[in-house]
């Protein structure tokens, strides 16, 4: 047989298997790469198939076809009547040998050239949010679905949780092999904890963009709210946020002064929210203590726990996982006029539905889509029936809210991860500006408000249209001096909904 002959040592079935998987390896790569650059679709398993499974399979394969070939010439070399010396003899006179040689020699150029194509692809592919984000679909789905949906969705992964470098790259990988077995035997928690341990600085990954230096000194911003009442009435609050400082004034340091000098702390928790101790490096290189006069830590207590020096993620903690409250997503909605003002109620009820528990997003999306229109049907059949249109619109836009900041799969809502940016629904700002902490000389970190934010205007139910503009926060219910003594978490932080603003609440 002439094939037989012509393969020589390697006619065994080691060899054979090995060639196989070598040749099949070698055209669904070619095959699998062809439809991506023809499609432009990048999928998750696909490219795990592509970049990892295939050239794995294309290795293994021409690693069997030379150790089949020497299994046999070293069975064969045993035998009492074959005369085979210990090394091949490669004489380029003999045109079969040539030929094989020549073979051997274009075979592995084609294959390293494969092979080395594929590396790189797949380099290429771990380095894609599509294999961040979609390839553990399951645990990875809060984060990846809150990071499509933030400012930061032009921006891979990679580029925060990685950056430039050999060293990150290797420890971002070794930490994916401890990741991949936490998935693979189900040992990850339910709830993935944050902040991330070892995540890169700030300086090395955000301020390739943001120059904290060179922010401007106020930025003017409307807040755009509705109230939770039957009119679903509209607010506005205009404020210029303090983000450079204010020259010539007494906060003209601003927000971002924070991480232009060195201010370090002592944090109680894993997610940072107590903040007991704080200490600022002045210019002159002395530096000032502050402690929390509720729970101050003894001078063997500082000297003993861990410091951390304050950049950027002390403050924007979830910059490209954004969670929002069912009430932000709402107030979003109207403004944005996806959904109709003219539904009755329809920011409370659709809150009220959010914020329940459920078991899966498909128990929330049918109970959304039963429910609201119940609501309707039972206490306003006139708008149902006018409003049909409007209203299934509405029930599409809910589910949309519910799918993008609740996920029972891993234990997640909208208010698992606080965010410190503000201080609505989670003590954010007065973590540490809460008129609590002193130095031993006794000057305090002040919780005026106007250190942050000054308003320009403000539009609400309980203002009269004819008052002069308002000058400070107005709250929607007189709740007197509270206003400043409590924090707006303390309400807030709980159910995601506004105060009802003294109307009554939605009819049952």
């Amino acid at each position: 047989m002439a094939l037989r002959k012509y393969a020589g040592y390697a006619w065994n079935l080691i060899s054979l298997v090995g060639m196989i998987l070598a040749v099949t390896a070698t055209g669904l790569i070619i095959g699998f790469l062809s439809y991506e650059g023809i499609t432009g679709v990048e999928k998750p398993y696909l490219g795990l198939m592509t970049y990892f499974l295939f050239p794995g399979m294309l290795i293994v394969g021409l690693i069997l076809v030379p150790l089949g070939a020497y299994v046999v010439r070293e069975k064969r070399r045993r035998h009492p009547d074959e005369d085979i010396p210990p090394f091949p003899r490669v004489d380029f006179n003999d045109a079969h040998k040539r030929h094989l040689f020549l073979f051997f020699v274009v075979a592995s150029i084609g294959f390293v050239l494969i092979v080395s194509v594929a590396s790189l692809k797949g380099y290429e592919f771990t380095e894609s949010t599509t294999f961040c984000g979609e390839l553990c679909h399951q645990v990875m789905e809060p984060e990846h679905v809150a990071w499509a949906n933030s400012p930061h969705a032009k921006v891979k992964c990679v580029e925060c949780h990685v950056g430039p470098g050999a060293a990150w790259y290797v420890k971002a990988k070794i930490s994916g092999m401890r990741q991949l077995y936490a998935v693979a035997f189900h040992t990850y928690p339910e709830t993935i904890e944050t902040p991330i341990d070892n995540l890169r600085p700030a300086r090395d990954t955000c301020e390739h963009c943001h120059w904290p230096e060179k922010f401007y000194a106020g930025r003017q911003k409307v807040f755009y709210h509705y109230a939770p009442n039957e009119e679903n009435t509209p607010r506005e609050i205009n404020m210029l946020i303090n983000i450079g400082g204010t020259p010539k004034s007494e906060h003209h340091r601003g927000i971002h002064w924070h991480i232009g000098q060195e201010v370090s702390y002592i944090a109680l928790d894993r997610q940072r929210s107590s903040i007991p101790y704080i200490a600022v490096k002045e210019k002159d290189g002395s530096v000032t203590e502050y402690m929390d006069t509720e729970k101050p830590l003894s001078k063997d207590d500082v000297a003993k726990a861990q410091k951390r020096v304050m950049d950027c993620l002390d403050c924007h903690n979830r910059p490209a996982h954004v969670y929002r409250s069912p009430a932000v997503e709402m107030d979003e909605a109207f403004a944005a006029k996806r959904i109709d003002l003219g539904l009755p109620y329809l920011k409370k009820a659709a809150v009220e539905i959010l914020t329940r528990p459920y078991k899966n997003k498909e128990e929330a999306k049918a109970t959304i889509a039963k429910e609201l229109p119940e609501y309707y049907n039972k206490n306003y059949p006139q708008v149902a029936k006018d409003k049909a249109k409007e209203l299934a619109h509405a029930v599409t836009v809910v589910q949309d809210i519910y799918n993008r900041n609740f996920f029972p799969a891993m234990k997640i809502t909208w208010n698992t991860y606080p965010n410190h940016i503000g201080h609505f629904y989670s003590p954010g700002c007065f973590r540490c500006h809460d008129g609590k902490h002193k130095t031993a000389a006794g000057k305090v970190i002040s919780k005026d408000c106007n250190m942050c934010h000054t308003v320009l205007g403000q539009k609400q139910e309980n203002i009269p249209a004819t008052s002069a503009p308002v000058k400070q926060f107005v709250h929607p219910v007189d709740i007197g001096d509270e206003l400043y003594k409590a924090n707006c978490s303390d309400c807030h932080a709980a159910g995601g909904q506004d105060v009802p603003g003294g109307e009554k609440h939605a009819k049952k």
